[in-house]
This record gives C-alpha cells, structure tokens and sequence, in this order.
C-alpha cells in the first residue's frame, strides 16, 4: 500500500510530461565555412539571433573550467536544483537588501532559456518543474551544451560560439583565461556588460570571476594575475562577410541547413575582396565584375567574388556575375583551335587567312577593323582575331563545335545553340563565367573539362574536350608574356596562359587565364546589359586577371609536354613538313617551327570548305631550254619537257604579299604556243601610282588627292590602304586623299577574288613636315 503515492507521483509526472513537452532548442542561425572552418558568412535564425551550433569538445576547457567553477560547482552532483545554493542566495539576498545572487544553477538557466517564465513565484515553480523535466530527458553533458548554444551574451548573440567570434574574432576553442571568464560572467547581465559597450563594467565583472577562481583554489595566483592584466578589448558584434553571394547562393539551395562548408581559402578571399574593392575605382558606377579563382588538381573553388560592391544599388551588387548568362565573346577561340588539332585540321604554325571573305555570305570583321593577310595559328589565337577561326571552324563544323562544348560540360544558352553557325565561336551564345572556367581548367588537365566544386562533397567527373596534347598546344600558344607588348622584361618566367574577349556592342569584358595550378575568370561589365563604350577585355579585365594570379602561389613545377607533341619545321605556303619532297626548289617561302600533334603537318586550308579555289601546289611543264610553260597537249615536236611542282600562295592573301611571292610572279610564263595557259582576260592592275614611287606635296597645299582606277576588275571593288579598308567608291576608280607622310601600300580586291598591291612614299615636303 505504501507503494502506492510513489507509483502514482511517477504516473502524474509522465502524464504531465507528455501533456507539457520541453519546447524543443531553438533553431541556430546558418553558418557558411570555408575550407579550415572559418566563417565566412551566417544568416540569422528564426529568432532573429546569431546562435551558431557548437558540441562540448569544440569549446576551450578553461571556459568550461571558469564556468562551472563560478556557476555551478556542483553540476553534476545535484538533480537539477541546488537546495542549499538556493538557501545560500536566500540567505545573501535579505543581507544586502537587494538581490545579489540568484541560486539559479545551470540546469535552471537552461529551462528558463527553453521556457521563458515570469518573475513571480508561479513561474519559479514553473522554472523549477521544467528543470526537473529537463534533467529527466537530457544528461548532465547534454544540458550544459544546450547551455553553451543558448546563453544570452548581448544584442542578438546567443550562445558562447557567436559571443566569440563577435566580440574576439576567433572560436570559442581558442579563449583564453580572461576572455573565457568574461564570457561566462557575461549571461548574468548580457546589457550592462557588453565589452564592445561597457568595457570599464565588463572588466570588473571579468575579474571579479578571476579573483572568485583563485579564492577558490582553482588557479594559481600567477594565472590569474596574468589574466588580470589583459585589457577588455572586443570587436563590434558584427558578422563576417566573405563570399557573400556565395553564401546566399548555397543557403538558397539549402535553406534548412545549419551548417554548409565550402571550398574556400578564406586568406585568398580577403585578398581578394580587397583587390577587387581597389580595382572598382576604375569602374563607373554602373559597372560590375566577378572573379572565380579554381584550384586545378580537382576544380576547387577557391576564390569567389560575384560582384564589386556588395548591396550597391548603382551597380545591382546583389546580383552574382559569376553564375549570369552573357556571351562569351573571344573566350571560346582556344576551344575551336583545340578540336581542330585533334581533327587533324592545322597545327601552331597553319597558315590562316586574315582577308576579306569575299563571296561568302558571313562576314565579320575584326575588332579593330583591318586585315592582316596570312597569320599563323598561334598568331590568330594570340591577337584574338575573328576571321582565320571563323574560316577555322567552317571546316570544323558549327554543330561539331557546339556538340563538343556541351559535351565537356560547358553550359550554353541561346540561339546559336539550337541552330550552330560560324557566329558561335565569336561570342553569338550564351554561357557562364563559372562554366567558362570550368571548361578552361582542360587546358591544365590533359583536355578534361568539368564542372567547378563549391563544397567538399560535389563530385568532380572528367568531361572530356580534347586530346593531352591538343591542351597542351593550346596552352602554350596562349601562355604569352602581356609586358613584352609595353617593352618590359621580366626574369620570372611566364607560365600563365591567357584569352580575352569582349562581346558585341561592349556589354562584357572578359579575361581567362590558366597556370599549372590554376585557373582564373573575370568578367567586367554592367549587370542589366547595358554597353560599357571601351571597355574592351584587354584593357579592363585582363589587368585584373593579371593582379589575381600575382597573389596565387605557384610551384617551380610547369606543364609536362605529351609524348604525342613534337616541333618541327614546317614550310609556307603550303603548311607542310620542311622535309617533305615539294618542299624543296624554292617552295619553302617561310619557316616555321610549329608544335605539331602525332607528328602530323596538315597542309593549308581553303578559305572555306566549300569554295572552289585553285590547289596550293601546281604541277607544270616547262622547256627545258627556254623555260616557258608549256602543256602536253601543246608541245612542239621533239621539245623536251621537265615537270616541276610550284607553291602557290592563297588568292586572298595576295596582296599582302612581297612582290616575287606572288602568284603571276611565282608561274613561269606561257609559251607562245599554249594559248589555254595564257589567260584571256586582262589581269587586274592599280592604274595611276606607279610601285615604288615617291610622291610629294606640292607647296600651298595641306593634302595630295590622287585619282587611281583598277584596270581589269570583274564587279565591285575593295580597296585597303596599309590593310585597313578604305570607305566603298562608285564604279572602278579611287579618289585617295593622304595626309601624313610614311610608307603606303596600297591594294585592291574584286569580286572574283583578283588583287592588285603597290607600295610608294608620300613626303608632306622637303624638309619632313
């Protein structure tokens, strides 16, 4: 019978408790982390407070040491409620006719952090039969971690992970002596204590702990002195912000998560935020710009800064660049340069064509507006010039190029995508900075594309975009040194590879750049589309890219050329191997040395694929006494003949020529007995300027006005003078105004692909004005 009110005391409890569950912990604010844990960003939790999760072993033990030592010495002894630390506050209280000590022990705190209660007796009870219930579902260990994760410490921060790294900028696993004995007085009176308000009453309150720890015998005299003289010095409670945009971005993807590590090198972070906030000064205020910093050996985003002013709303700094669909301009080139070594189309010396594209319907010009004549690949690629790859990738194929992207894993939006054509390679789709350097990092890791990893746990799969050597040709044609242009020398060696690119109209500006350890992106421009009128990759984002691999560590350790890249000679025009038969008797015009993919040498590209355009090299017969050209079919009786193999340049490329080079120049003549071989029509002249003449201004006059015609053109004419285009003129003549002295040279193209080149001088006057 006696057993009976113990029973039913345990059967009211359990009723009670499953009618009055313990509210569960509040939830603690998001923590976005770089690599080493650092904070970069945290989002408040739903309670509006920073409340950032922490377990018992990642708090220093002097905390926890000075915390129970000064609290609750008795924690793990008593149920809950210390009766006699009750009776003691009591006792102390009516002595000092005010309260001075509360009796509350740990465990108590904690049920008033869970359940708010008023200050009367009712909510004492109520306090009192919570801690009970607390300490019925939790352990001693558990309780004192839900203290740790909610204890005030002023304004918005609860608990004492936040507390530090607020107010003391770093873990709570790296306090010292004072700071965790402020931090554990701190909860008592989190307002009027506050160091970063307070410091004069934090330092007493922090000593008064101090002093408590040595009476009580738990620090020597010395410890405790040497925390007495450490000032009260906190940071304002302000959260970290690296990688904002970041970490919105993730917490979007994940909105429940408490706790989400990234990949990030919060050194490098700082570094650069700190550039780019520098660099911004440059930009008007419209103007945006995003950097992506990615470790190569497994696509690690290391760096990430998605706009130049964060929360400025001039230049829509909430809007991230660096995951914004723009076009790419010139950044794709080296991708179109990579596939077509694979295809066996060219090698780093092919002879391109940089000239007008006459009776072909697509025809862009180059972002400086003139014409270059033959360039070599790696000249192309190097100036970024439009029409050798848009001539390149018409023989690649459209489709094949963007098939191979997407393939890779480059993400591309638009038009061009759904119907592929030359415009492609020049910026005419859509894609990414964060893609771009993605695909990039293939030039550094034997053609294997992918996509970038912002979290330890992101996979990192291989995408393949081209063979090891067509990367590694790739990226030794576009690892130039910048300074050489401004006439500097540097010692160090340069190891970085980099493109530019700006799209039409100069709404994006970009640079990409790839070392053996790294890859960077950077995009400049403004985030709603607008133009930004001159700024141009080069000039505005290429500096930067520059300043960002000059922070990045970097090994003496380079790039390992394939065994399936080798340098030879090759022989222009024709594009072949120096030491090949043809190549010999005069047909060797050029040498280049060119890194060439399985030893192989393709010869000279058409201008288009589908042009009918006459073959490089021409089998003719000649006399053997007079040697005039002649044809079987024409052949005097008994003559002897002697075949020869002669290298022609392109038609296109004529004018840009050295005189002896070209073609009429090139074919011996006709014999008067083969009239086929003697072309009926006349051939195309500059009428009115004699070559080599040396002209001058006569006196009184500010200009010469030459009138020039072209004799036997067939349709329209384009004239160029110093390979830049001169204005379109009516019929066959040219009225050519020159101004300033210098060397000139002068050329005409028409419709059927026949030119005409002279060189002369103008001279203002005698004396040189």
């Amino acid at each position: 019978m006696w057993l009976l009110p113990p029973v039913l005391l345990v059967v009211l409890a359990w009723g009670l408790d499953r009618v009055f569950p313990l509210p569960a912990p509040p939830a603690p604010a998001t923590r976005v982390l770089a690599e080493d844990g650092e904070l970069l960003r945290a989002f408040l939790s739903p309670d509006q407070t920073w409340r950032y999760p922490i377990a018992l072993e990642q708090v220093a033990p002097v905390y926890r040491e000075v915390l129970l030592g000064y609290e609750d010495r008795a924690f793990y002894y008593h149920p809950g409620i210390n009766l006699l630390s009750i009776l003691r506050a009591a006792w102390q209280n009516l002595n000092a006719g005010e309260v001075v000590s509360g009796g509350s022990t740990l465990s108590m705190q904690v049920a008033g952090m869970l359940d708010p209660y008023p200050r009367t007796l009712t909510g004492k009870l109520r306090q009192a039969l919570r801690t009970l219930q607390l300490e019925w579902h939790y352990s001693k260990d558990e309780i004192l971690n839900l203290y740790l994760n909610l204890a005030p410490f002023g304004g918005m921060l609860s608990g004492v992970e936040s507390a530090s790294r607020h107010y003391f900028g770093k873990p709570a696993l790296q306090l010292s002596d004072a700071e965790a004995a402020l931090l554990a007085v701190l909860p008592q009176r989190p307002s009027d204590w506050r160091p970063d308000r307070y410091p004069q009453r934090a330092r007493r309150a922090r000593d008064k702990v101090l002093q408590r720890m040595q009476a009580l015998g738990l620090w020597s005299q010395a410890r405790v002195e040497a925390a007495l003289r450490e000032p009260v010095a906190a940071l304002p409670p302000e959260p970290p912000l690296l990688a904002p945009l970041l970490a919105r971005r993730l917490r979007q993807v994940c909105p429940s998560c408490t706790e989400l590590p990234t990949l990030i090198d919060a050194g490098l972070q700082r570094q650069l935020q700190s550039l780019v906030e520098s660099y911004s000064a440059r930009l008007d205020e419209r103007q945006s710009l995003a950097v992506m910093v990615v470790r190569n050996r497994d696509r690690a985003v290391r760096g990430y800064v998605g706009s130049a002013r964060f929360g400025d709303p001039a230049s829509q700094g909430h809007v991230d660049m660096t995951s914004a669909i723009r076009s790419p301009g010139s950044t794709l080139k080296p991708f179109a340069y990579g596939m077509a070594l694979d295809r066996g189309l060219i090698h780093s010396h092919s002879l391109l064509l940089d000239t007008p594209r006459y009776g072909l319907r697509y025809r862009p010009h180059n972002f400086t507006g003139g014409f270059s004549g033959p360039v070599t690949v790696m000249e192309s690629l190097q100036r970024s010039l439009n029409l050798p790859v848009v001539q390149l990738l018409e023989h690649l194929g459209a489709d094949s190029f963007v098939a191979g992207l997407q393939n890779a894993g480059l993400e591309l939006q638009g038009e061009g995508v759904r119907q592929p054509n030359a415009s492609v390679v020049l910026g005419g789709v859509g894609s990414t900075l964060e893609s771009l350097v993605g695909t990039y990092t293939a030039l550094a890791r034997k053609g294997q594309a992918g996509a970038v990893r912002l979290q330890p746990q992101q996979p990192d799969p291989d995408r393949w975009l081209m063979s090891p050597g067509a990367a590694w040709i790739s990226w030794r044609m576009l690892a130039q040194n910048p300074w050489r242009a401004l006439g500097q020398v540097s010692e160090t060696p340069w190891r970085l590879a980099w493109k530019t690119g700006t799209s039409y109209g100069y709404r994006d500006a970009w640079a990409l750049g790839v070392s053996p350890e790294w890859t960077i992106g950077v995009w400049v421009g403004r985030p709603d589309g607008s133009p930004s009128p001159g700024r141009y990759g080069r000039q505005a984002a290429a500096p930067l890219l520059f300043r960002v691999h000059e922070l990045l560590p970097e090994s003496s350790q380079s790039l390992t050329q394939p065994a399936s890249v080798s340098r030879q000679t090759v022989c222009w025009p024709l594009g072949t191997l120096e030491s090949q038969s043809h190549n010999h008797a005069g047909n060797c015009l050029q040498r280049h040395q060119a890194w060439l993919l399985d030893n192989t040498a393709p010869p000279t590209l058409p201008q288009a694929p589908d042009l009918l355009q006459p073959a490089l090299l021409r089998a003719i017969w000649q006399d053997a006494e007079t040697g005039l050209r002649v044809a079987p079919g024409c052949r005097a009786e008994g003559q002897k003949l002697e075949q020869q193999k002669i290298a022609l340049w392109p038609l296109q490329a004529e004018p840009w020529l050295k005189p002896e080079w070209r073609r009429d120049e090139r074919l011996p003549t006709a014999a008067n007995s083969c009239s086929r071989l003697r072309s009926t029509a006349e051939s195309l002249r500059i009428i009115g300027i004699e070559a080599g003449s040396h002209l001058q201004l006569p006196p009184g006059r500010t200009a010469l006005e030459v009138d020039l015609r072209a004799r036997g053109a067939q349709g329209g004419l384009n004239w160029y003078l110093n390979a830049e285009p001169l204005p379109e003129q009516p019929g066959q003549g040219l009225a050519l105004t020159l101004h300033d002295s210098g060397d000139y040279r002068l050329s005409v193209v028409d419709a059927s692909g026949n030119t005409d080149s002279i060189e002369f001088s103008f001279q203002r006057s005698d004396t040189g004005e």
